[in-house]
């Protein structure tokens, strides 16, 4: 395989009409170290907090060479829009998380990234030079499926409006084996005996998740990589049915080549939202999970060795949506 591509500044930004400065997300035991991007200028600006997707991440959300949260951070400040990003708390303290058995036990989504999400929004809404009467928030893939509920708690902060890229719409663990499996018949029609092992030991651990209940909630036998707190969290949650309680503009967009969250996903919210005339919907057929462009069928090396920046289109649109609240 070949060496990762290099990083390079996306094409949508304009250095010249940015600044940046370090922030800190939240106090005390779970402070999260972050980054602002402003527009140069007086304000008062408009802001977005960007939520990561799944698993331990930096406030680019990195992967190989490419850093899609820095891509929306540089290109919605070019076009006027500050933003806020910040490192995953399983990112900042995974060691501290990882050493205590029961601390692990217990978190869930709401530990992991609501709660955090709060407390960005709280910190855009007293920042100097922001309009805190237009603060959005914008989630990527588990933090798009988690938007609905980041919105619920962030309520009384009365946030303008919401934002989901690639976000899921169906319960993780069965997207999980869907992702597997897709990764798997990329070997060919044929799979070996120990790719067969591995997804019937995925497929497993979904019906042990799906079995869980109350009783469970302190074990710390992990399935899929989480503990039974975090997966009896998600039981019966339906971001979907959930979105239609939140109150406040929603902008869902998906890329038609992403194997991880699918147009499917995509479909289910329309057909929960499509009637509301305070949500809109794109669906980009050239990009990938990550929002940049790409052709053919596509694998997990995509996002390692290809650097791509996410479509100057999609951050017009975004950019656009914003202006029009």
């Amino acid at each position: 395989t070949a060496p990762p591509a290099a990083s390079a500044p996306p094409a949508s930004a304009d250095p010249a009409r940015v600044v940046e400065c370090a922030g800190t997300v939240g106090s005390g035991e779970w402070a999260l170290p972050g980054t602002l991007t402003m527009p140069k200028g007086d304000g008062p600006f408009p802001a977005v907090l960007l939520i990561h997707g799944s698993g331990p991440s930096n406030r680019d959300e990195e992967l190989g060479p490419n850093k899609p949260f820095k891509d929306l951070a540089w290109g919605l400040a070019s076009r006027g829009i500050a933003v806020l990003r910040y490192d995953k708390r399983s990112k900042a303290y995974q060691s501290k998380i990882l050493a205590d058995p029961k601390l692990e036990a217990t978190m869930t989504v709401k530990d992991e990234t609501i709660d955090d999400a709060v407390a960005g929004a709280e910190l855009l809404k007293k920042t100097p030079k922001i309009d805190g009467r237009r603060v959005f928030i914008l989630g990527h893939s588990l933090g798009g499926f988690l938007m609905p509920r980041i919105a619920l708690a962030s309520e009384p902060l009365r946030i303008a409006g919401f934002i989901s890229l690639a976000g899921l719409a169906r319960p993780l663990e069965g997207t999980i084996l869907r992702q597997m499996t897709f990764i798997s018949s990329l070997a060919g029609p044929s799979l070996s005996d120990e790719e067969k092992k591995r997804l019937e030991d995925i497929k497993t651990e979904v019906a042990k998740i799906k079995a869980l209940s109350d009783a469970d909630r302190g074990s710390t036998a992990k399935l899929l990589g989480a503990m039974p707190a975090y997966w009896l969290d998600l039981r019966g949650y339906d971001p979907p049915a959930t979105a239609r309680s939140v109150s406040r503009p929603m902008l869902i967009l998906q890329g038609g080549r992403d194997y991880q969250v699918q147009v499917a996903d995509f479909d289910n919210w329309k057909a929960a939202l499509g009637s509301r005339e305070d949500v809109e919907f794109r669906l980009y057929p050239k990009l990938n999970h990550f929002f940049f462009e790409g052709e053919g069928l596509i694998t997990p090396l995509e996002y390692i060795q290809k650097h791509g920046s996410v479509a100057p289109y999609v951050i017009d649109d975004i950019a656009g949506w914003i202006a029009k609240h």
